[in-house]
């Protein structure tokens, strides 16, 4: 098998494409072989080492850490360590007590993807309907149920909300557009460019805040009539929040669930009361996991009916993995990026 791996932190320039023995499924164990893997800004921080210790780096610092080249940085990582979170594939073999999977079951993974083959946790695996693509699998099935759980449940959307997405030409932040429109609430949708305003639209955005030539702020209550917006998810971190509070109504929700500009620094919670009493949460999906096979059933109606869309706007072979985290890293790509093995 071919994977890419690490032998330090540090660019793209460290992640390597080795020859390895394929792996052997163990008991509980199934061996995928993977035919596409997703580039999340998750794989980004393991490579440049920025996993650790969460609790403490929030606690003493806003900013990426340098870590010294060679130095274990990531929680649990050994030299040489695998990257990739997200892929999809084709089970090729199980391991003894393995039921809930066969050979040649089409599986959805969250685990270690820039490679051709992987053994992973059985019971992880999850079902790739007939209906769905591996390639609108890979770039949008996770993701939209993170965009679901947001909208349906961390905020509850109610029709006519005011709802500012952040980043909002990102590949989660497209599946928030059309899951806040599906709720029939209205998006604000920013992001840093105008070339990339025409895709924000597409996913059903209202207004479009170009934030490297507006105030966030003040464009939200402008088109608020000053009334505020009801939530905003935010993937940004540290470098929108203050905005992002100056944005909300009296009352309003303040949805986290990334930190591509760094993790927010400590704050004093009477602020949130000071601001409109505001509520605030660091997000993930898994409270609402269990919500996953009726997402699943409605994210393949959503799907054929045209109401969401996947932009998958470039791929690359599983060799040039650092081109791909290069541009990703770049903010050039509006959408999803793949790794084909």
């Amino acid at each position: 098998m071919q994977a890419i791996r690490i032998h330090e932190y540090g660019g793209p320039d460290v992640m390597r494409l080795e020859e390895l023995p394929t792996p052997v499924p163990g008991p509980g164990e199934a061996l995928v072989r993977i035919h596409a893997a997703s580039v999340n800004f998750l794989d980004v921080q393991k490579r440049r080492g920025e996993l650790v210790g969460q609790a403490f780096y929030n606690r003493q610092s806003s900013t990426r850490r340098q870590v010294p080249p060679g130095v274990r940085a990531n929680i649990g990582d050994e030299f040489p360590a695998f990257l990739g979170s997200q892929g999809v594939g084709i089970v090729e073999g199980v391991g003894a007590g393995v039921t809930n999977v066969k050979s040649g079951d089409r599986v959805s993974f969250w685990g270690n993807s820039y490679a051709t083959h992987a053994a992973l946790p059985a019971a992880r695996l999850i079902g790739i309907p007939e209906e769905v693509s591996f390639e609108i699998a890979a770039a949008g099935m996770n993701q939209g149920f993170i965009a679901y759980a947001f909208t349906h449940h961390a905020y509850p959307v109610k029709p006519e909300d005011w709802c500012l997405v952040q980043a909002a030409a990102g590949g989660v932040g497209l599946l928030l557009c059309q899951m806040v429109k599906i709720r029939r609430g209205r998006v604000i949708g920013v992001t840093s460019k105008d070339e990339k305003a025409k895709f924000v639209r597409d996913a059903g955005a209202d207004e479009v805040i170009i934030s490297s030539r507006s105030d966030i702020a003040k464009e939200a209550r402008r088109i608020t009539d000053n009334r505020g917006v009801n939530v905003v998810y935010d993937g940004v971190g540290k470098d929108t929040f203050e905005a992002n509070l100056d944005s909300l109504a009296p009352a309003g929700y303040l949805v986290i669930y990334g930190q591509s500009s760094g993790y927010v620094p400590p704050f004093d919670i009477m602020l949130l009361q000071e601001k409109g009493s505001l509520f605030l949460t660091r997000a993930n999906a898994l409270p609402w996991i269990g919500e996953y096979p009726r997402y699943l059933e409605q994210f393949v109606n959503w799907i054929q009916q045209g109401r969401v869309s996947v932009r998958i706007p470039c791929t690359y072979p599983l060799a040039e993995a650092a081109q791909a985290h290069q541009a990703f890293e770049q903010r050039q790509i509006s959408g999803r990026v793949l790794l084909f093995p």
